[in-house]
């Protein structure tokens, strides 16, 4: 079976180094010392026919910065993670793994690897919903195998709830900090102190045209919660996350 056999002696890592230059060090060696959340893509997503969407950058509202994408599912994917309050950070493709197999070379990119606020960190990859090719899996294999060598974890990206992710995408408009239209979160949690409808809420604040993108903006910040398996609507009910529980994940 395809990486069953591969051994950590046998695997490299290549990375882009704080000069801009590739690197390529033995797995063990290299990565005590890799700053993982500040390396930079080590390889691009390739532009391929027939997908219905073109690599793109999502701006991150957990780190302000850009994080690349090569496919839908993954696009999605990042989207959920950037909301999920238990992800401090995330980069794309920081490191592309190396080793020999059956006589030739193979090599495998992550393609993310988050941060949680346990400390702990995640190298993920976004097959989509048909799941990991025999290919891809073969792969895993050997990342999954790096990843534990070093206290990491491996894994595919969860497949989200349809409806879940339908909110994920409207409320992810409303991400950016320009969106809280200046109301304090103590206005916001005052507001929704106990579940009452969202366009209610909103109405508590004023004018709801300015209202309302900074209550999808706390939806998204974990400042408000939601039954996020159902549908986002005006009369959602939505209440207010005490500060002290809101890294504990107010989506699920």
């Amino acid at each position: 079976m395809g990486g069953a056999s591969v051994h950590l002696r046998q695997v490299d890592v290549r990375f882009v180094g704080p000069d801009g230059v590739m690197v390529q060090r033995p797995w063990r060696s290299a990565v005590g010392g890799l700053c993982l959340m500040e390396c930079p893509m080590v390889r691009s997503f390739p532009l391929r026919r027939g997908r219905r969407l073109a690599p793109g950058w999502w701006w991150s509202a957990t780190t302000s910065h850009l994080v690349g994408y090569g496919s839908a599912a993954m696009r999605d994917a990042v989207m959920m993670l950037d909301q999920d309050p238990q992800v401090t950070g995330m980069v794309s493709r920081p490191v592309e793994l190396v080793w020999e197999e059956g006589g030739r070379t193979v090599t495998h990119a992550p393609d993310l690897a988050v941060a949680l606020v346990d400390g702990s960190i995640h190298l993920v990859d976004c097959p989509g919903s048909s799941g990991p090719s025999a290919r891809l899996a073969s792969r895993a294999r050997v990342a999954s195998l790096c990843a534990q060598d070093v206290g990491w974890e491996h894994r595919f990206a969860d497949a989200a709830d349809p409806v879940a992710l339908a909110n994920g995408r409207w409320l992810s408009v409303y991400r950016h900090p320009r969106c809280s239209a200046g109301i304090p979160a103590a206005r916001l949690r005052e507001a929704f102190a106990s579940p009452i409808a969202l366009f209610e809420g909103a109405l508590r604040l004023g004018d709801p045209i300015a209202t309302l993108p900074a209550v999808y903006h706390g939806l998204w910040h974990g400042l408000l919660s939601m039954a996020w398996d159902h549908v986002l609507s005006e009369e959602t009910p939505v209440v207010a996350v005490p500060a002290r529980r809101r890294r504990e994940g107010a989506r699920r």
